[in-house]
């Protein structure tokens, strides 16, 4: 006679203590759950529909400025200090942690144009100038005006100059991995590249419309990004600025400010059409846009060090403090929700292609001036690549050539 026996570990299902969860016994095998991707499917959309419930990205205020906040600063060492300057010369240092300013200097008579600190975090530099940056290990900074200006800080007078062209330059930028070379863009529509060994400008490239600002990504050496007045962003490679690596185009309006997040995965910027935008580096289409009622036209725009928050300077003479997840919860997690958001995120991407959850998490409330120029700009467009297509269908083969739409907004490359 043969006796089956059944001989079960109590350490596989009994509690350790009163207060540890129940442990489940479970089979994955797949033929046992042939309900798993619909119930996945359910999970997904859940997920989706609550993050979009508790998208609350707006943090808090900073008022104090008695005119119109022009540019913006983070502190090198400190997490919590932000420094600030508006359009009548006054400098502010913000503590985050506290949301309110700790100190106030009256530093120009007219607008502070640009602000930076040094890289020990000790000591910060403001310029009326078009701009000022700070070099990443030295100390050496650059400004810029009708040339390109290297500075030591213990000498009056500039170490070199350096410029290409006559036009005034806007905005000048460190490369944060390679310290040695510079970007900067000019009133003539130009971004020019310098090596600060040589003393000499490297390359430029020439767009339709004049570029705003540049931002270096902090990851990839030969990679930034372009802040310009036709309403896009352009990403570029610096080893091959004939074609942008990337258009990026969702603003309504001339773009103003444009800053990498720490993981250089993604870039927020800042717009005339009084809202900001977070794009990721990789995609032509923004993943979020922030907006309120009383924010104006937004000059200036800073991702924290932290990868957490985005802060932006307005005309209304405000600092708003956003998240840069819009659901994500503040605060210490315990490691069952720990769990439970990376499940949910896990779902998020397995099914983020299919039409309903795409819908729902790409669905953004916009104010009514950027909706209905959303759709004026969406038949222009229309118009314009049918005539494209009518002058292609009825010219000799050959006459008419066709460029991508990458290429369309370069002039030229200068070398």
């Amino acid at each position: 006679m043969k006796v089956k026996m059944l001989s079960r570990n109590p350490d596989t299902y009994v509690r350790e203590t009163k207060l540890d969860l129940q442990k489940v016994p479970r089979n994955y095998d797949p033929t046992l759950h042939p309900f798993e991707v619909p119930r996945e499917y359910v999970r997904a959309l859940n997920a989706t529909k609550l993050e979009r419930v508790f998208a609350k990205p707006f943090l808090a205020s900073l008022d104090g400025h008695r005119d119109g906040v022009n540019c913006l600063a983070k502190h090198p060492k400190s997490l919590a200090t932000v420094l600030s300057g508006a359009c009548d010369g006054e400098v502010k240092i913000w503590n985050l942690s506290q949301r309110k300013c700790i100190r106030t200097i009256q530093a120009h008579e007219g607008f502070v144009r640009g602000i930076c600190t040094r890289f020990c975090g000790t000591s910060f530099f403001t310029t009326v100038y078009t701009g000022i940056d700070h070099h990443w290990k030295e100390p050496l900074f650059a400004t810029c005006g009708q040339q390109v200006d290297i500075w030591d800080e213990q000498k009056t007078n500039p170490i070199c100059s350096m410029t290409w062209g006559f036009d005034s330059i806007s905005s000048v930028k460190f490369n944060p991995i390679e310290t040695f070379l510079l970007g900067s863009c000019a009133s003539d529509r130009n971004i020019v590249l310098y090596d600060m060994r040589q003393a000499t400008p490297l390359k430029k490239v020439i767009l339709d419309m004049r570029t705003n600002t540049i931002c270096w990504n902090p990851m990839e050496a030969f990679i930034f990004t372009a802040a310009n007045e036709d309403y896009n962003l352009y990403t570029f490679d610096m080893r091959a600025l004939d074609t942008p690596v990337m258009v990026h185009m969702d603003h309504v309006s001339a773009v103003l400010d444009v800053d990498y997040s720490p993981t250089g995965k993604e870039f927020v910027s800042a717009s005339f059409d009084k809202s900001i935008r977070i794009f990721p580096v990789a995609r032509s289409q923004s993943r979020e846009v922030y907006h309120t009622k009383r924010m104006q036209h937004v000059i200036c725009v800073k991702w924290t060090s932290d990868n957490k928050y985005i802060m932006c300077g307005s005309d209304e003479m405000n600092i708003r403090l956003w998240k840069a997840n819009a659901s994500e919860k503040l605060g210490v997690l315990t490691s069952r929700e720990k769990a439970a958001k990376d499940y949910n995120q896990k779902l998020k991407e397995k099914f983020q292609h299919y039409p309903h959850i795409k819908r729902i998490s790409r669905h953004r409330h916009l104010p009514k001036s950027i909706y209905s120029q959303i759709q004026e700009q969406r038949i222009m467009k229309e118009a314009r690549r049918r005539k494209e297509v009518n002058r292609l269908k009825h010219s000799k083969p050959g006459s008419v050539s066709i460029v991508s739409k990458k290429k369309k907004h370069i002039v030229a490359v200068v070398k």
